[in-house]
Order: C-alpha cells, then structure tokens, then sequence
C-alpha cells in the first residue's frame, strides 16, 4: 500500500477562521481563548497543544463548523483518520458552504482504505480546485485509490497529470515512478499469461534473467527466439550483450568471442544496427586492432554522426595510433645541431 507523506499545508485546509466564527466575547473569554491558543499551535504544528485546546472549545461552542474543521485537520495531521472524518461530516452538515472539506474527506477517506467513497471527492479536489497544494494532495491520493481499486491505468494517468503539474516534486516523482513500474509489471505479465513461449514474452525473460545475472537462462530465453523467427531483428545483439557482461565479470576470453559472433551476427541481419558496430569497435580498440576499431567507429558514425559514445571512441582510437606511430618513428639529428670531433674523424692540427 502507498503511503503518501501527510503534507498538509495550513494555507490548504487549517485556515478556518475563528475571529468571525465565535461569539463576541471580552479578551477572558474562555472560549475565545482557547481558539487563540489553539490556533497559534496548530499554525507552528504543535499538534497536541492545538488538540486540547480545540476539543476544549467544540464543548464550549458545539454549533461552529470551523472549530470541528479545524479538529479534523488536526486528527487528520495525528493519523486518526476517523476521527477526521467524523469532525468533517459534522462541520459540513453546520456550514456546507465552508470550503476544502470534500478533499479533506476525501484524503482521510483513502486513508482509511474507503476508495469508492473517497474517489469522486478526490477527483473533484485534484481537476476542479484552484488551490495548487490541495490539488496535489488530492493527486497523490488518487493513485492511492485508483491502485487499491485495480484501475491501474487510470493511475497511470493521474500520475501523468501529475508529473506535469509538479514535474520537480521528489515525492510526486517517487509515487508516480512506482505507479509505472507497477503498471509494467502488470502488463508483461498478462503478455506471460496470454502468449507463454511467443517471440515477444521469451524477450522479456531472456532481459529479466540478465537482470538477476542469470546469463545461461537468459542466453537460452533468446536463442529460443531465434529457434522460432531465425532472422528476428536485435536479439543477436542481446545475446552479445550478455556474453559482454559475463566477459567483463570472469574475464573469459571464449565470452568475449561469443559476443563477436553474435554482433556479427546481427549485422548481418541488419546492417544498420550501430550499437553492434559500436560493441565490435570496442573489442577491436581493446585487443589492440586499432586499423579495424576506427573502420567500425567510422561506419557507424557515417549512419548516425550524432553517436556521441562512437565520436569518443573514434577519437580514443586515433590518439593511440598516434602515439603508437610516434613511438616507432626513427629519430633523426636535426641540422645544425652540434657535431663532436668523434663523428668527424681524429682532430687536423695546421
């Protein structure tokens, strides 16, 4: 289950006014005392303090829909999500007018787990409020309800709506992230279920066993492809790929040339295929074939010149070869340097 941070800010639910709501009263009033005490702990979140005062006035003064709103949100902020909802009932029923509460509701209502009476009150609070921080709340409960509901694409896209609202939130960020991922799980695994064995389930093994490092099964997950459709497009170039990894964790030459046949493979298969070209660059520059290493740089980047890790690769290649030919050239004396009587011969006296 989500678990949404309580981040209720007072401007969003616990400006509820008191001045206009109590009875007029002198400064000793104990009523009015109490909704200026409670106030001012509620506003610097000293929850308990604004709870005892506030319980103290809804005795004094039973009928005012703010002081019951103003506990609600308290309880709500304390995780007593009943009571929450109780207070919100009741405040609605004094002062129906008094606004915020639907989403109020509607948030401790997904608390509790109640999603088919907290949706249309979410939704309400998340597309009709002008209030950005209500609407947000209001957004993150709704992937909540949406999950709890099994409407799993609905929640993808509240979290698309939110992601655009608030595209640098680190908490909507994190909420939505897990609603995709789940949402991913849920499709592959009704493709599992609905074509076990077929060209495009026995892919997503083969990628979910390199995942866990199983290379042999994930090796036998795509030749189990290329059994069904030989000449399938990319699945070569996966296979080069896990033998790679496995190269770069054992260090096993045999691994390495696997990977070669394989990105050769695929070249063959399809010509255009630049990260093959890209691995087999690689290899070359690694084994020292520094000729072959900036052929295969230069063919992907003649198809794709925006390849940036091709662009490094090639100039890699072209330093070392030049190194290379710096070190094997002869070194000649230049002219004019000065030449010692033993290159010349015993010294001529007049």
């Amino acid at each position: 289950m989500m678990r949404i941070r309580l981040k209720l800010a007072l401007v969003a639910f616990s400006c509820f006014s008191m001045q206009a709501a109590l009875p007029q009263a002198g400064s000793e009033d104990d009523a009015a005392n109490y909704a200026e005490a409670g106030q001012k702990a509620l506003s610097t979140g000293h929850y308990a303090e604004a709870r005892d005062n506030f319980e103290k006035l809804v005795k004094l003064e039973p009928n005012i829909a703010e002081v019951h709103a103003s506990l609600a949100v308290i309880y709500f902020k304390q995780r007593e999500f009943e009571l929450s909802v109780r207070e919100v009932r009741t405040a609605r029923k004094l002062k129906p007018s008094l606004p915020k509460l639907d989403s109020l509701l509607g948030q401790s209502l997904a608390e509790m787990g109640e999603f088919e009476e907290a949706l249309p009150l979410l939704e309400r609070g998340f597309h009709q409020t002008a209030d950005s921080e209500v609407r947000r709340m209001c957004g993150l409960q709704l992937l909540r309800t949406f999950t709890g509901l099994g409407r799993d694409s609905d929640a993808v896209e509240t979290g698309l709506a939110l992601n655009k609202l608030y595209p640098d939130d680190a908490e909507v960020l994190f909420h939505t992230g897990r609603i995709y991922g789940n949402y991913a799980f849920v499709v592959m695994s009704k493709l599992r279920d609905s074509a076990p064995g077929s060209v495009w389930t026995l892919p997503a093994q083969g990628e979910l066993h390199e995942s866990l490092k199983e290379y042999d099964e994930a090796i036998s997950s795509f030749n189990h492809v290329l059994a069904i459709d030989p000449r399938r497009p990319g699945i070569h170039y996966k296979i080069g790929r896990v033998y790679l990894t496995r190269f770069s964790e054992a260090q096993k030459t045999e691994d390495r040339e696997a990977a070669q046949r394989e990105f050769a493979a695929e070249l063959a298969i399809d010509p255009g295929n630049g990260n093959s070209s890209y691995e087999l660059a690689i290899i070359q520059a690694d084994l020292g074939n520094l000729d072959e290493a900036r052929k295969l740089y230069e063919q992907v980047l003649e198809r794709y010149p925006d390849f940036e890790e091709a662009l490094v690769g090639l100039g890699g290649v072209c330093l070392d070869r030049f190194q290379r030919l710096s070190k094997a050239k002869p070194m000649h004396k230049p002219v004019g340097d000065e030449i010692t009587p033993q290159e010349v011969g015993p010294e001529v006296k007049p």
